[in-house]
């Protein structure tokens, strides 16, 4: 994956990370259903609800309604410097709907990219939740995970995701007492690009504020950057868009959410040198040399929904062998559709992701191999023994206008090249503030989320 450590969707009056847990608007999680299944087939639904990160929230003074960050500035007698602010600000509840187009029924949740209300909002990202205090942890080692999709609305340049990334199931009240918003106000956010747009950073021993060395975004008035990221193991199962899809799992040299700064981060020429692989080892079926398989009328249909199934196969086939394998099949019109093939010159026809086909990827394609450097498939499988909390999101690409997904990049290196290109979009497409116009009412709905015993979630 190839998006920078900065997601740039911020557009409230103040949106950012918080210590405190503000009292000014109710805070209700949207109720969501998914089921657990066993080798029987037999499902059972389990009640759960989503909840909004924290960066997307209203940030404002403990006291009163002044907000403790607006556009891209921090106020400068609220936030002075970052433990100060950590102590003065309150992360409030969500109109979950009318503010940030999120709205969820029974097993189906539907994400708006861009909602005007008494503000813009671009964006949005959630985890599905256990309870009102704690995530759903996941641990899929031996299983698999099932959901349906229909991102037949989102055009070049969006990214409707899915994914594992290995947060606190607390949103980390227990390793940062001082943080008093927890999961229930969708604190602790991290995954391998070390993300440093979070304005609110927890610390080993505390929470603070990311407001020392903040940088406003050049190409975003509501955007910037901070002295600190926050990192931690990710597993992306699903990143697309009517264009493109790919499956990418990320390493890390971490086991938990784990602050970073400098070099740490991995950011611009250090990107090879940090405590994650931002790179990762992705399976994107027309960048892998089959360009019929996924897209508008394919064989995989993006014109319809979707059922998306991921299986984390051992190498025992129990839950506490090594993970070896992730396989990718699909159900659409009621017929299983198998992954495509690599069809890449120096390659085997790999239809799943092994440390093998990694290995091999990297080396057709000329990439670093930093998945291999950090870990490989066992980093990712040591985070499904410790649990990885589910994300869903809808994004816009502010770094490289999501090319890395589903047009050729890079862009100064010919397209015929191996690995170069990854979908039919052109390489002017994508740009944020053309898609934030053309394509505000796109959508992205995720539904019937399953996961349980492998084979046991579909047919």
């Amino acid at each position: 994956m190839f998006r920078t450590a900065a997601l740039y969707f911020f557009t409230l009056l103040a949106v950012a990370r918080g210590q405190q847990a503000g009292t000014l608007t109710t805070e209700t999680h949207p109720s969501l259903s998914v089921q657990q299944c066993t080798g029987s087939g037999s499902c059972t639904s389990l009640s759960r609800s989503i909840v909004l990160d924290s960066n997307w929230r209203w940030l404002h003074d403990v006291d009163g309604y002044t907000n403790c960050y607006t556009g891209n500035t921090w106020d400068a007698t609220l936030c002075p410097d970052d433990v100060t602010c950590a102590q003065n600000c309150a992360l409030d509840g969500a109109d979950y709907e009318g503010t940030y187009g999120i709205s969820a029924s029974g097993n189906q949740l539907s994400l708006q990219f861009v909602t005007q209300s008494s503000q813009k909002n671009v964006g949005s990202r959630v985890y599905l939740m256990e309870d009102e205090t704690t995530y759903q942890m996941f641990k899929l080692k031996n299983q698999e995970f099932t959901f349906d999709v229909d991102m037949s609305q989102l055009p070049c340049g969006l990214n409707g995701a899915l994914y594992f990334v290995q947060m606190d199931a607390d949103g980390g009240v227990s390793r940062f007492p001082t943080n008093k918003a927890g999961a229930k106000f969708g604190t602790g956010y991290c995954d391998t690009q070390c993300p440093q747009d979070i304005n609110i950073d927890r610390l080993r021993t505390s929470v603070q504020a990311n407001v020392e060395g903040w940088e406003p975004s050049a190409s975003d008035s509501n955007a910037g950057t901070g002295t600190y990221g926050t990192c931690c193991v990710e597993m992306d199962v699903w990143e697309a868009n009517s264009m493109a899809a790919a499956v990418t799992p990320h390493s890390c040299t971490v086991t938990e959410q784990t602050r970073c700064s400098g070099t740490d981060c991995g950011e611009g020429d250090d990107r090879y040198d940090g405590i994650c692989d931002k790179d990762g080892c992705d399976f994107n079926s027309f960048r892998m040399g089959d360009q019929s398989f996924l897209g508008p009328g394919l064989t995989v249909d993006t014109t319809q929904k979707i059922t998306v199934v991921t299986q984390f196969v051992t190498s025992d086939n129990t839950t506490t062998g090594a993970l070896s394998e992730i396989r990718r099949v699909y159900v659409q019109n009621g017929q299983v559709i198998q992954n495509s093939k690599v069809n890449i010159p120096g390659m085997d026809a790999y239809d799943s992701i092994t440390d093998d086909f990694c290995n091999a990827q990297k080396e057709a394609f000329g990439d670093t191999n930093s998945f291999e450097q950090m870990g490989g498939l066992q980093s990712i499988g040591d985070a499904f023994n410790t649990g990885m909390v589910l994300v869903m999101s809808v994004w816009d690409d502010h770094a490289v206008n999501m090319l890395w997904l589903d047009s050729d990049y890079p862009t100064d290196v010919a397209a015929t090249n191996p690995g170069v290109a990854r979908g039919n979009c052109s390489t002017s497409s994508g740009a944020p503030d053309d898609v934030e116009s053309a394509s505000a009412s796109a959508t992205v709905v995720f539904s019937n989320i399953k996961f349980g015993d492998i084979g046991s979630t579909f047919s």
